[in-house]
């Protein structure tokens, strides 16, 4: 019997889970060199959990602090209360492929019904979105630009999803 409802729970479907996966993004729409991609990737991780990419525009502002806090503005006006919020930065924490499987498992366990993943805007992200965030995670120590985030982002939760499955994608 124990084998059974793990064998389930390991193989529900997408609409079997109640959490929500939102990739939210500050920025310029994708470029036609990623939105493939992109797509590609979305597709895939909607096998496994409802999935979307959400886009905050970038604000008008000239002023790096003034547009930070006008995206801040944006994205705490987006966010509900029980979001589990994961905002990549750079001074985050690594953590592992396994180990964002594991996050992820850990929200969907708890019946959360999104998960937020924040690429904030061209100067970073406020402080008062770094003080909501449930965890700050970074993907590097290195800058690299926001199309190249969201591809980085969008395989990673797709990785993600394949070793929560015992997939072949990902090998340890």
């Amino acid at each position: 019997m124990l084998l059974f409802l793990l064998y389930s729970a390991i193989n529900r479907r997408k609409s079997d889970w109640l959490l929500k996966i939102i990739l939210l993004s500050i920025g310029k729409q994708q470029t036609a060199d990623t939105k493939a991609a992109l797509g590609d990737f979305s597709t895939r991780i909607n096998h496994y959990f409802s999935a979307e990419w959400k886009l905050i525009p970038p604000t008008k502002h000239t002023d790096p602090e003034a547009i930070k806090k006008a995206e801040a503005a944006l994205v705490l006006a987006f966010l509900q209360k029980d979001d589990y919020l994961v905002v990549l930065d750079e001074r985050g924490k690594n953590i592992s492929s396994p180990e964002l499987a594991t996050l992820i498992q850990q929200r969907a366990n708890e019946s959360r019904k999104q998960m937020v993943f924040l690429i904030g805007g061209a100067y970073g992200v406020d402080h008062s979105i770094l003080q909501r965030a449930n965890f700050s995670w970074s993907l590097s120590k290195l800058v690299f630009p926001h199309q190249l985030v969201r591809l980085i982002l969008a395989e990673q939760v797709y990785r993600a999803c394949t070793i929560l499955r015992n997939e072949k994608y990902h090998h340890d």
